[in-house]
């Protein structure tokens, strides 16, 4: 096991920066996952600790070395492709021991140690058969116990699952899961998609054009994202996103005044973004509340989300099965204060003044009469 630190990594193509300063400890044991959308830098952070990409400026250590001159298999970084990477005209036995094979291990040994990887990531009955006689999720799982079998400080995984359909992909995350807890060594799993990143993570680092925008536990992070950005990104439908002003000691949404807690005084005159989750957003009496004009019913089953507009700008809200709601129609909305989030207009980062939230329990407590 090791500790990962990254210090004010920067990596540059030419003229084209792609990573910003990069300043982040992973410590010994965790889940680590980096998120974030396409071109955000997360893959390019994660071959610069594999070694497969230079760094351009500031300093990787692993276990307290600092590997930006080593080779690759110097790090003791094992790393799971997306593309599992695979040797095709090997059985699925050398595919697994080919890294001790190279080393010299002996026969006995190599057989041996192959075999107990195989038990743990569920390919015993598969040890002669080639990659191409292999499902998606079975050709993952030796791409898997390829990485265990050397024993690695450091496991790397860079979007493992994207080629699995989608229910293989909740079996893959379990067995990811598991495989951390039973190994305990730190990995480091780079992904695009929230699900994966929010049910595997110790701790989640939110990525943006080649800047860390959020560190923290998934749920600190979906609870109180530090900008619109995160707030957008994290949670399906995202955030709901509105834009206002601070006046009289409140936000304006519509015909809703919301009062804010004494403590934001001083934002008087400020422009502001108002977010509140879909699942938190209630549904109000005939005449009262936020009227949105429904666009779309997203069926769940269980339940509905309704996408419609308010206020000119995208708004969702999940509702239950038991509401019917039509194209075109109106529907109006409570938004409970204690839910709401405020961020800055113009840098988009999250609005709290010595820890407060921006509405207190008083403002919760006026809310209703404002809206009717």
């Amino acid at each position: 096991m090791a500790q990962i630190d990254i210090r004010a990594v920067r990596k540059s193509y030419g003229k084209t920066q792609t990573l910003h300063g990069v300043d982040l400890i992973f410590p010994t044991g965790e889940f680590v996952v980096i998120l974030g959308p396409s071109g955000c830098g997360k893959s390019t952070l994660l071959r610069m600790i594999a070694g497969l990409e230079e760094i351009t400026a500031g300093e990787i250590a692993i276990g307290g070395t600092v590997v930006n001159k080593l080779e690759p298999r110097e790090r003791g970084c094992a790393m799971v492709f997306q593309n599992y990477a695979l040797y095709p005209h090997m059985s699925v036995a050398d595919n697994i021991g080919y890294a001790l094979k190279v080393s010299g291990v002996p026969k006995a040994e190599r057989r041996r140690r192959v075999e107990e990887t195989a038990a743990i990531v569920g390919l015993t009955d598969y040890l002669d058969r080639r990659p191409a006689a292999l499902s998606g999720g079975q050709r993952q799982r030796v791409a898997m116990g390829r990485a265990m079998i050397r024993e690695p400080k450091v496991f790397l995984f860079d979007e493992p699952l994207s080629n699995l359909d989608a229910k293989l992909r909740v079996s893959m995350r379990a067995e990811i899961r598991k495989l951390h807890q039973r190994l305990n060594a730190t990995s480091v799993f780079v992904t695009h998609d929230q699900v994966e990143a929010m049910t595997l993570a110790d701790r989640l680092v939110v990525m943006n054009k080649g800047r860390v925008e959020q560190v923290g536990q998934p749920l600190d992070i979906y609870h109180r994202p530090a900008s619109t950005f995160v707030a957008a990104f994290i949670g399906s439908p995202a955030m709901n996103l509105i834009d206002s002003r601070v006046e009289g000691g409140a936000v304006r949404l519509g015909s809703a005044v919301i009062p804010l807690a004494p403590a934001f005084a001083g934002l008087e005159g400020r422009a502001v973004t108002v977010g509140i989750r879909p699942e938190q957003v209630r549904l109000a009496a005939p005449g009262t509340g936020l009227v949105a004009i429904a666009d779309f019913v997203e069926e769940l089953g269980a339940g509905r989300i309704v996408h419609a507009v308010m206020e000119g700008q995208p708004f969702a809200a999940a509702i239950g099965e038991e509401v019917r709601v039509a194209p075109g129609q109106p529907i109006a909305f409570d938004l409970p204060a204690e839910h709401l989030h405020l961020f800055d207009r113009e840098t988009g980062r999250r609005i709290e003044i010595d820890g407060e939230p921006a509405q207190s329990r008083a403002a919760a407590a006026t809310l209703a009469p404002a809206l009717s």
